[in-house]
């Protein structure tokens, strides 16, 4: 994994009503923010700063205004390297996926039922702590797979919570886990060896221009919980590098399922099992037979 770049930020403060949060994070990420605080009445995103530019605003604004009819107030700040573990940490508590699954803070201790699985995050500012919903339904979903013999790609890692979970859920094989971003590529290393995680592979790579090699190895199963744009441009090149492989994403939300539906039809997928949560889904594909 290369060394991570420089981990200034800048945030952006949106003063919108809660009720709107899952809304604007959703078109948010279709311009690349992945990282966000949601606080009384103002919901604070994220990026890194070589990725801010006057262009940057500007296509925000215009995806605001398009979406919504207006674009509401909002603050730019410059956010030095900080120490954002004790920023999170003021935020978070233990999510439980389901009755097999809690997220827990790592060198915390809560209640565990018997036979729950525990995976404990030190978020930083990676996306994957399970507060959001497309976290939880990818979960879910891998529950209910037999995992233990499948050769699997996770692709906008985040945090790592899904790889470390495919560990934790038996799967046997090594798994590639990657993420654009640097400072989620490195958090992501931190939690596999705080879970115990062996044979997980991270590294600092773009889904988009690296993929195509890196599926050459062999992947069945690729884990994908990103944003639309992303998988709308790397679907094809998964259908056409890992032809019998199944994909598990998320990141889409349920107004765009019948763009979804045309996308997997187009690329000759079948839908298996698709759930949903809020507003938003996660959906099984595989090869259509």
């Amino acid at each position: 994994m290369q060394p991570p770049k420089s981990h200034n930020h800048i945030e952006l403060a949106f003063e919108i009503d809660s009720d709107l949060y899952e809304l604007y994070i959703a078109v948010l990420s279709q311009v690349g923010i992945e990282y966000f605080l949601e606080e009384d009445r103002k919901l604070l995103a994220y990026l890194p700063e070589n990725d801010w530019s006057t262009d940057k605003e500007a296509s925000i604004k215009i995806m605001l205004q398009e979406t919504f009819g207006s674009v509401p107030h909002f603050t730019v700040t410059f956010m030095a390297d900080r120490n954002w573990n004790a920023e999170w940490e003021a935020h978070l508590q233990p999510v439980e996926i389901s009755d097999r699954f809690l997220i827990i803070q790592h060198q915390k201790e809560y209640d565990v039922k018997p036979g729950q699985i525990v995976i404990a995050i030190n978020p930083k500012m990676s996306f994957g702590t399970g507060y959001h919903a497309t976290t939880r339904l990818m979960m879910r979903q891998m529950e209910e797979l037999d995992l233990a013999d499948r050769k699997i790609m996770d692709i906008g890692t985040g945090t790592g919570v899904l790889a470390i979970a495919a560990r934790k859920l038996g799967n046997k094989n090594p798994i590639l886990a990657f993420d654009n971003n640097a400072w989620a590529a490195e958090n992501a290393v931190e939690n596999v060896e705080e879970n115990d995680a062996a044979d997980i592979r991270v590294e600092l790579l773009d889904a988009e221009e690296e993929l195509a090699a890196n599926l050459e190895e062999g992947y069945d199963l690729i884990l994908a919980n990103i944003n639309k744009n992303v998988i709308d441009r790397i679907m094809p090149v998964i259908r056409r590098h890992a032809p019998t492989a199944q994909v598990l994403l998320s990141g889409v939300l349920v107004y765009d399922e019948p763009w979804l539906k045309q996308l997997i039809k187009r690329l000759g997928y079948t839908l298996k099992k698709t759930i949903y949560e809020e507003e938003w889904l996660s959906a099984l594909v595989e090869p259509a037979k």
